[in-house]
């Protein structure tokens, strides 16, 4: 596992937020500060390929009837720099829908894949990504809330590379057999 992102720092009252709805839902991979579930509506998630590079991006794109379970978190001063560098891919978009425990409003952001895509199907998405994704949802909102991941994420019928016994992906977190089949059992049940 990678060193953390940030050290944790207080949120101000003025700070605003990002709205994580893959990696970032597992807070093994940051430490940022106050992480709260919340729920933005207006958007889907997706496996995306792009010419970024050969494997596939978990992204977001706009839906009016969309609703995604997830983590924000303060992004203490404004300073968006680290994780803007760790989401290089990905532009920043304001949400205005968003349902959370706290009822002040907050400026927060999502991040999306820019349209730089080349969706044509043959760009894998790594099990050692989606590992680190579920393992947060579990983490965060069970297995009930882990199987939502499942079935509200596009994109199943790119192609899969089993990087476990190596990752690839430079966040990927350490599963336990139970975890592990459960990312098995609901990724062939999405895939069938």
């Amino acid at each position: 596992m990678t060193a953390p992102v940030t050290a944790p720092v207080p949120p101000s009252a003025t700070d605003p937020f990002f709205f994580g709805y893959g990696s970032l839902v597992n807070r093994r991979t940051h430490a940022y500060p106050q992480a709260m579930q919340a729920y933005v509506t207006g958007w889907r998630r997706v496996w995306r390929g792009t010419r970024l590079r050969k494997v596939a991006f978990l992204t977001v794109e706009p839906d009016p009837a969309g609703e995604i379970a997830g983590l924000i978190a303060s992004v203490p001063g404004n300073d968006w720099a680290a994780l803007d560098r760790r989401e290089g891919a990905y532009a920043r978009h304001r949400v205005d829908r968003i349902r959370f425990g706290d009822p002040a409003p907050r400026d927060v952001q999502i991040y999306a894949v820019e349209p730089h895509l080349a969706d044509d199907g043959t760009h894998p998405i790594l099990l050692s990504y989606l590992d680190t994704v579920v393992q947060g949802y579990l983490d965060e909102f069970g297995e009930q809330g882990a199987r939502g991941f499942f079935d509200g994420t596009g994109g199943w019928h790119l192609p899969i590379t089993d990087d476990r016994a190596a990752p690839i992906y430079p966040r990927a977190t350490v599963l336990s057999p139970a975890e592990r089949a459960f990312v098995d059992a609901n990724l062939s049940r999405v895939r069938a």
